[in-house]
């Protein structure tokens, strides 16, 4: 692909929208949410997919629009190559992660919750399965059963053959099968049980969280080293309610969750006397809550205060 080579087309522009109305910005203003979603869906960092759109910019500003014939998947493919190199990078700085690792929560606009592929895509629980997978199949499996992305132009991306491309497809997708939540419910369903969830919360209820948490649920709680978390995931109904009471019994003051939409689905906001103590997000399936996803590290809260657009188009 030829660039252009005059020294303006090199000038940073905000990803945002600020500056330019060139052709060059309006297809990148165009395609910029969409960008950011596949950016945060292999990353599961919103800062991070952030610098990502600023280097796919980066990159856009120097091509031969010319030489182009569909700018959005041009425009994927960049950002989906400088998300990978990320992701590799990624994965060795979690390896020195203090706790669990849960993904930054997106406060998101309560339609998105009606998008039922889009909200499971960005969901807590997808999100972690996804990081079980290499970088590469994550990438080939968000790009392909997410996005829809033809396997041609995952592997122009990836720097596979397409036959390669669908092989890594195949894995992934077993793979993740394999893990995902087996019934999807309702936003409304998941709120309900949510709000059960919260009454036990704010009351201390014991029993109330016993009959709200499936056997087997999982408790995965992300302090960064910053606030107190529970170092490995905890599973088991028995403990996750007692670990949660005996927790809430050490808190002194006014214990509050707000119902609230992150990642697309359901969630509380947790505040203690007012004041944002962190996020947690919800699997449920059937009428029972299976995982818990406790977001308290201050640096991962940044996104809940105003709504992030995301979109599969």
């Amino acid at each position: 692909m030829n660039e252009r080579s005059d020294a303006t087309t090199g000038t940073a522009a905000p990803p945002d929208g600020g500056g330019r109305t060139d052709p060059a910005t309006e297809a990148f203003l165009a395609h910029r949410n969409l960008l950011f979603t596949v950016a945060y869906e292999m990353l599961g960092s919103a800062a991070d997919a952030e610098d990502v759109l600023q280097e796919t910019w980066l990159r856009w500003v120097k091509v031969d629009l010319g030489q182009v014939s569909d700018q959005r998947a041009y425009l994927v493919r960049i950002a989906t190559r400088r998300a990978l190199d990320r992701l590799r990078a990624m994965k060795r700085r979690r390896e020195a992660y203090v706790g669990s690792w849960l993904p930054e929560p997106l406060l998101t606009a309560p339609d998105v919750a009606e998008d039922v592929e889009l909200a499971e895509s960005v969901s807590m629980a997808l999100m972690l399965v996804l990081e079980t997978l290499s970088p590469t199949e994550r990438a080939v499996f968000v790009l392909r059963e997410v996005f829809d992305i033809r396997y041609e132009e995952i592997a122009a991306a990836v720097g596979k053959t397409p036959a390669t491309v669908r092989q890594i497809a195949h894995r992934a997708r077993r793979h993740v099968e394999a893990r995902r939540p087996r019934e999807v419910v309702t936003p409304g369903q998941a709120r309900v049980v949510l709000e059960s969830f919260r009454r036990a919360l704010e009351t201390r209820d014991l029993q109330g969280l016993l009959d709200v948490l499936a056997p087997e649920v999982v408790l995965v709680s992300d302090g960064g080293g910053v606030k107190q978390a529970a170092p490995r995931p905890i599973s088991g109904a028995d403990k996750v309610a007692r670990m949660i009471v005996s927790g809430l019994g050490k808190v002194r003051v006014a214990l509050t969750g707000e119902p609230t939409v992150v990642n697309g689905n359901p969630a509380l906001l947790l505040r203690l006397d007012g004041e944002i103590d962190g996020v947690i997000a919800a699997r449920v399936e059937d009428t029972r809550i299976t995982g818990l996803y406790y977001v308290r590290n201050p640096r991962k809260l940044t996104r809940i205060a105003s709504e992030t657009p995301l979109t599969l188009k």
